[in-house]
């Protein structure tokens, strides 16, 4: 997968090795080496962010691997890697809609992203990053991954709304820098939920997503409460990003309640679950896009508590 180095690289490579071996001492013995059977064994680490929430929506943060389950492919996996409340460092990248529906709400937003900014990288691991983007009907990386606070609130100050909205395509763009970072990848996507202009479609924008495997946090900014002049459509298609994720969407206004939608991002960040497995007997037929479950396995706790992470993963970064 490339997040914790080669390791399963180094898996494959022992597995080559071991088959070489066998070859050489067949033939030292006389056994012809065509008669040597030879196998051939690919095994994926594949990694989970999880999040576990009560019924009231409280973080739960105490369990332990063997109150987990997982299936890839309908097929049970056994769980190598576990950390609670894991830090491995964070890539966010940040995308901020300044279409010109947003325009008159910016300066309140951007309030709250500085806040939001100050408090994960002043608190969290030191080699947490953060990428910019803006976005109407054109994508502008503002910032290429950094900890430089002053240099992500000055660009942030220089916001102003504009033009259309091209949502898929940020998410799109923003996925293709976030792949190759150790670690894990997060989005935060703060918009009014709608896209007029993007050349990518919502697939695109999903698939690009998982590739990445970045968790997707979708902020919708709606001054409309009734659903006529909303981007309904737009909305349902963030919650589907988000969800797949392992995300979520918030719908606060702003202010004070925008404050808190971050407050809880920055939590959730904070009381993650890392686990991992290596893919092992999954059917030959399996799909491009491996479908992944994960189960709290307690019998006290299955129906209290909730797993948010992502649906699955596609057979690309499991190669990695």
């Amino acid at each position: 997968m490339g997040r914790f180095g080669n390791q399963s690289g180094r898996i494959a490579l022992s597995v080559i090795a071991g088959v070489a071996i066998a070859v050489c001492v067949a033939a030292a013995s006389g056994t012809s080496v065509a008669q040597a059977p030879v196998f051939r064994t690919e095994t994926k680490l594949v990694r989970m962010i999880v999040s576990v929430k009560d019924n009231k929506g409280q973080l739960i943060g105490n369990l332990e691997k063997g109150d987990f389950k997982i299936t890839d492919t309908g097929v049970e996996q056994q769980i190598t890697v576990f950390e609670h409340h894991t830090e491995v460092p964070l890539s966010i990248s940040l995308l901020i809609d300044i279409s010109g529906s947003t325009g008159k709400d910016l300066s309140y937003e951007t309030e709250s992203v500085q806040k939001f900014l100050k408090a994960l990288l002043r608190e969290g691991n030191q080699q947490d990053a953060v990428s910019l983007y803006a976005f109407n009907d054109d994508v502008t990386m503002l910032t290429s991954f950094t900890r430089n606070q002053a240099k992500l609130d000055a660009n942030l100050a220089r916001l102003s709304g504009t033009a259309g909205t091209s949502l898929y395509d940020a998410v799109y763009l923003a996925a293709k820098p976030l792949e190759p970072r150790e670690g894990r990848h997060v989005m935060v996507v703060v918009t009014d939920g709608g896209d007029t202009t993007s050349k990518q479609k919502f697939a695109d924008a999903l698939k690009a997503a998982h590739l990445a495997e970045a968790t997707v946090y979708s902020i919708l900014v709606v001054p409309i409460v009734n659903d006529a002049g909303r981007n309904t459509g737009g909305e349902h298609a963030l919650e589907t990003i988000s969800t797949s994720t392992g995300g979520r969407v918030f719908s606060p206004s702003l202010g004070k309640a925008l404050d808190k939608v971050f407050a809880d991002i920055l939590r959730d960040l904070r009381t993650q679950y890392l686990l991992a497995y290596p893919a092992r007997n999954l059917p030959a037929d399996a799909p491009a896009f491996h479908p992944v479950k994960v189960e709290i396995t307690r019998p006290d706790l299955r129906e209290s508590l909730h797993v948010s992470t992502r649906s699955g993963y596609y057979e690309d970064t499991a190669k990695r």
